[in-house]
């Protein structure tokens, strides 16, 4: 006889591995975790080994459709309560997620092959504060009044939009979605959340401890691939607003869906950031920074690395050969391991696509590859998805290379010999997500600042995306800004104006 479904508790469990055959075939739809109407189910696989550790439901437009119709029904009464009284519940789900921090961080590094120490306990740390963040600011949804005529009272209201509808990435996916599930709750919005199909157990268990605060049906998970899963979350006539966080393809899909209906869409998109050092830069510094701009403890696998390096001739030999030495001190291993600074890629298919790039870079002429670190010698990781980070140099300016997203542990290095050309250089391809300066030269920065097309810049530092920072890119690199309070009232509220004739 077939025994029925126990749901995992909500104690803390530092077993990722039985949590994840725990959470298999499960969404989380209108406060509990249910298969799929059909019964499908795909493979998790662990990226560092290949095995499968997990199920994941596989949901389709009767899921969506059983997800939007929940969070309606959560919505008419959570639009009415009070922000602040939202805010608190908020806050207390990140309190809830910090209790669970190293429990999410564990089974994350399980299906995303991150490792534990550098990427996913700061990503599980990291996403509960932007619940907490958004939650504090419950009372900034506000308007304002209008002086408009001595004989009426005008004034703007803040209202939600309803159900919104959340499409996330698998690179980091507790934190994409925090941002887009956070402010939307705040608002005074339900969400039905749409996860990759690389990474749905540790958003699944943060779902479901949220769940556990919030009233049913208001945050709803669900697993599926895009055409199947997330085409019909964005073309669903009920949900008002859809937020992505994807390809330009995925993008272009979604804005075409949101099109047609007349609704909001947040796309943020793909990136090549360039990451400039002028001649005057502190070298060690800039050495030091691209480490961190080049995400390589991620594996190059974030659209804001820095894959693109243009460096003032005078510099260019010397900064190579520093950031070469210390991208051969980093350890690639185990991605469980305390020691380990760097794991794998996500998936066979991205694997795939980096070593398309590697070879095609490898196979220009005077090209070289610079490969760094070593690859792990434990038996056990042979078959990982493991790829040596590899820097370029002696490419074209036209080299796929240099104007393609790889989304890989590959950057080029590529030398300038005046500041206009770096300009130039910088600007040169259609994404316009982040971007870095390194000078010692304020006034360059400055004007560099003002030129660089990119929604997000920093100079003499690279910081990820943060709570309280406004992150969007332009051109290909998407539509609308996510991180702090004017994102959320931009992106999920709308404003409503009220003019009372008081004569």
């Amino acid at each position: 006889m077939t025994q029925p479904y126990a749901p995992p508790s909500t104690a803390i469990t530092l077993n990722p591995r039985q949590l994840a055959r725990d959470l298999s075939g499960r969404h989380c739809i209108d406060g509990q975790l249910v298969s799929s109407l059909s019964g499908r189910t795909f493979e998790v696989v662990y990226p560092a080994t290949m095995e499968v550790i997990g199920h994941a439901a596989d949901g389709d437009a009767a899921d969506v459709d059983r997800a939007v119709q929940a969070a309606a029904r959560a919505q008419r009464e959570w639009g009415k309560m009070p922000a602040r009284q939202r805010g608190k519940l908020v806050q207390e789900c990140a309190r809830r997620l910090d209790e669970h921090a190293e429990e999410l961080a564990l089974l994350m590094v399980l299906e995303t092959g991150k490792a534990l120490r550098t990427e996913c306990r700061m990503e599980a740390g990291a996403h509960a504060d932007v619940y907490r963040y958004f939650g504090g600011l419950a009372s900034e949804l506000k308007g304002e009044t209008v002086p408009f005529s001595p004989d009426m009272l005008v004034y703007t209201t803040r209202e939600p939009l309803g159900v919104v509808g959340a499409i996330i990435a698998w690179n980091v996916p507790l934190l994409l979605m925090a941002l887009k599930v956070a402010p939307a709750l705040v608002a005074g919005n339900a969400v039905v959340c749409k996860s990759a199909e690389e990474a749905p157990l540790t958003v699944l268990r943060a779902a479901q401890l949220m769940n556990e605060i919030l009233p049913p049906g208001l945050f709803n998970l669900i697993h599926g691939d895009g055409p199947g899963c997330g085409a019909p979350l964005a073309e669903h006539p009920q949900v008002a607003k859809v937020t992505l966080t994807g390809s330009v393809a995925a993008g272009k899909s979604v804005a075409l869906a949101a099109a047609r209906k007349l609704i909001p869409a947040t796309l943020e998109l793909g990136g090549k950031s360039p990451m400039i050092v002028l001649a005057d830069a502190d070298l060690d510094r800039a050495v030091q920074g691209a480490i961190t701009s080049m995400r390589f403890t991620r594996q190059g696998q974030s659209c804001s690395a820095a894959s693109r390096m243009l460096i003032h001739r005078s510099l260019h030999d010397e900064f190579l050969k520093r950031l070469k030495a210390k991208v051969d001190q980093m350890i690639m291993g185990d991605p469980m391991d305390e020691a380990t600074d760097i794991g794998t890629i996500i998936s066979p298919s991205q694997f795939a696509t980096v070593q398309r790039y590697i070879a095609l870079g490898e196979a220009t002429p005077l090209a070289v590859a610079h490969r760094c670190s070593h690859k792990p010698q434990d038996p056990r990781f042979a078959k990982g998805l493991f790829v040596q980070p590899v820097v370029f140099s002696g490419l074209p300016k036209d080299s796929p290379l240099v104007l393609e997203e790889i989304f890989g542990p590959v950057t080029v290095v590529l030398p300038f010999d005046d500041y206009e050309e770096a300009m130039a250089m910088a600007n040169s391809t259609e994404y316009g997500l982040a971007a870095t300066v390194w000078t010692r030269d304020l006034a360059k920065a400055f004007d560099a600042v003002q030129r660089l097309q990119a929604g997000f810049v920093q100079v003499n530092q690279n910081l990820v995306v943060q709570a309280g920072l406004s992150y969007g890119g332009t051109k290909q690199s998407g539509i609308g800004k996510e991180a702090d309070l004017a994102a959320m009232l931009d992106a999920f509220t709308h404003k409503k104006t009220v003019l009372v004739n008081i004569r």
